[in-house]
């Protein structure tokens, strides 16, 4: 078992001098080749994490000062043009949007497929189109937010009740499990027209600590977002438990579609106007692959890390929230002790 240990260590050591010396040969050609914006000098496998520091949006600020306001960072092995000038920021955001509209995916959302299927990852192409189509068309317009403006009161109102009937009671609540109970089935309400929770029941509290877990990993810094070839070992496990909680959730959504598909076909069913009904129509009426059932279960999950989410996260987390911060000053400090080990087990074995 050791001598397989010390097999790897070598391995992985020799390629990261491989890398080292690749990174030497083609320096001064990079530098000469005047296709990037100027930028800090990298370090050998880690890049420019290092000049990031501890406050990453002041240190770029300091770096623009000196760099200018397009400048070029080498985040690991992840190439970063930065901007921060609102006139190059106009010329990218307006004149160039659909040149620079594809988005970097985190190696984390690529569990389950979610970045082929969601919304925010999927390419600029034709589904991307037809997606937003569908979404402007028959989901976020006017009328249809109007519709629900009647049931996000009444789930506001139910809150208000509850505290009352506490405070009345002399009885303590747990506001987070309440705020995060409300959240979930004014979304609920609207998408399937039924509550998935009430604020004392297990599903609340399972479907809290899912939601918990993937804003918790899908904002944890990850080696494989900035090293390509760590993304099949799942080095911090990252990837690996948001396969778990993304298939928690798929599960739920899996059951709840499959039941409303099997009313579809009774007879004498009355559609119901939420966005379940509405997908299922355009999924059932289409024929260019518009709309599949995947999809809307993919959708569906974009919105277990929406907004609202968020903020009953980061109030029932605090604690959670605090040591993300926490992970996030310290990132830089991990990258450089990455590599330092690998020296150092190598100097072990050797001498």
């Amino acid at each position: 078992m050791e001598s397989l240990i010390n097999l790897l260590l070598c391995v992985l050591f020799t390629f990261v001098w491989v890398k080292i010396l690749h990174f030497i040969a083609r320096g001064s050609k990079t530098e000469s080749s005047g296709k990037l914006p100027p930028g800090p000098a990298a370090l050998p496998i880690i890049g420019s994490l290092l000049d990031l520091g501890d406050k990453p949006h002041k240190s770029l600020a300091r770096l623009a000062k000196t760099h200018g306001p397009l400048m070029s960072l080498k985040l690991g092995q992840i190439t970063t043009i930065v901007i921060s000038s609102p006139t190059l920021a106009k010329e990218v955001l307006q004149k160039h949007d659909v040149s620079f509209s594809n988005r970097t995916i985190p190696d984390a959302l690529r569990a389950h497929k979610h970045h082929e299927l969601g919304l925010p990852w999927v390419p600029i192409a034709m589904r991307w189109r037809n997606l937003r189509k569908v979404c402007n068309s028959y989901i976020f317009t006017n009328q249809k937010l109007d519709a629900n403006q009647d049931l996000r009161r009444k789930k506001i109102q139910e809150l208000v009740a509850l505290v009352q009937e506490h405070c009345l009671a002399g009885e303590a609540m747990d506001i987070g499990q309440a705020a995060f109970t409300t959240a979930l089935n004014a979304l609920s309400n609207s998408i399937f027209s039924l509550n998935l929770s009430d604020s004392n029941s297990e599903t609340a509290s399972q479907l809290k600590e899912v939601v918990g877990g993937i804003m918790e990993e899908a904002g944890k810094p990850n080696l494989a977002d900035y090293f390509p070839v760590l993304r099949r070992i799942d080095l911090q496990g990252i990837k690996r438990r948001m396969t778990i909680h993304f298939g928690k959730i798929l599960n739920i959504f899996d059951g709840i579609v499959n039941e409303r598909l099997q009313l579809r076909k009774m007879q004498g069913y009355v559609p119901v106007n939420d966005m379940l009904d509405t997908l299922l129509t355009i999924s059932d009426d289409n024929n260019e692959d518009i709309m599949e059932t995947s999809q809307i279960k993919h959708l569906f999950l974009v919105t277990s890390f929406s907004p609202p989410f968020a903020n009953c996260f980061i109030y029932v987390f605090p604690l959670k929230f605090l040591n993300f911060l926490y992970i996030l000053r310290e990132f830089s400090l991990l990258t450089s002790l990455f590599v330092t080990g690998f020296i150092c087990c190598w100097y072990r074995y050797n001498f």
